[in-house]
């Protein structure tokens, strides 16, 4: 499975960029310049030489040609880069994973995108792809450092239940990492609001810190992310059928970091 990732010279692109591709992932870095892909790409090839990472580098409508799709833009930017490549991701999987805050003196707040979350503002943009609100909780230091685990649950919510699956399905691939099925994607507001909770957590404790919630046994989450409908784990990506704009004062994409 090739997985593209749009806007992905970011802190929190090229992280994923580099844990995928670590447990076995063919990724394609995408970006508006295929150079500045290209250099994200030659920087991460050598900082880990030892995990023989498949990582390769394209234009954002490069990368769009992949199996499944992330979108790692600011996230102001996340629906024009969507739209931009309309035609590619008709019927795939899309992954949204941009949180949409803004830092007012000391405090982070959540703002507010005009469809409720960033999530469904790309759904909305784009109708014809199925979108999976995820990965919004995950410190990118720490996801991007192959030298140690992540641990941490991911909440995945999306209105269409293969869309669930496809997500989990790669997320449980990294080990240490429990995909958890958040439902409908509604949940998305509160998931990618709570982002700025934690972004605060990390200045006051001066840390880095990532969910994990009790009282859900591993088997559960495994029977629960399998919803009615959903692709089974060894079935094909969806068919086909049916520039990362830059990041400025008063908004952030980031994850906790």
């Amino acid at each position: 499975m090739r997985i593209g990732i749009l806007g992905g010279t970011g802190p929190a692109g090229r992280a994923l960029a580099a844990r995928l591709a670590a447990v076995g992932f063919e990724v394609v870095v995408g970006s508006r310049s295929k150079y500045r892909a290209m250099e994200i790409v030659d920087t991460l090839l050598g900082h880990w030489p030892e995990h023989q990472l498949t990582i390769g580098a394209a234009e954002n409508s490069g990368a769009a040609d992949s199996d499944i799709v992330v979108i790692a833009t600011p996230w102001d930017g996340a629906t024009q880069t969507a739209a931009s490549v309309e035609d590619k991701l008709r019927g795939k999987v899309v992954v949204s994973m941009a949180n949409a805050l803004t830092r007012l003196g000391k405090e982070f707040q959540p703002l507010v995108p005009p469809r409720g979350s960033v999530a469904a503002s790309v759904q909305a943009a784009v109708p014809q792809c199925m979108v999976a609100a995820a990965l919004h909780h995950v410190p990118a230091r720490e996801l991007g450092d192959l030298s140690h685990p992540i641990e941490s649950d991911v909440l995945i919510c999306s209105d269409h239940p293969s869309a669930i699956q496809v997500t989990s399905d790669i997320v449980d691939k990294i080990p240490n990492m429990r995909p958890l099925n958040a439902g409908e994607l509604a949940m998305a507001t509160p998931i990618e609001s709570f982002t700025a909770v934690l972004m605060q957590l990390n200045t006051h404790y001066k840390t880095r810190v990532a969910l994990k919630f009790t009282g859900i046994r591993d088997a559960e989450a495994a029977r629960t992310t399998q919803a009615p409908g959903a692709v089974r784990r060894d079935a094909h990506p969806p068919s086909r059928d049916g520039v990362d704009p830059p990041t400025d004062s008063s908004s952030t994409s980031e994850h906790p970091a």
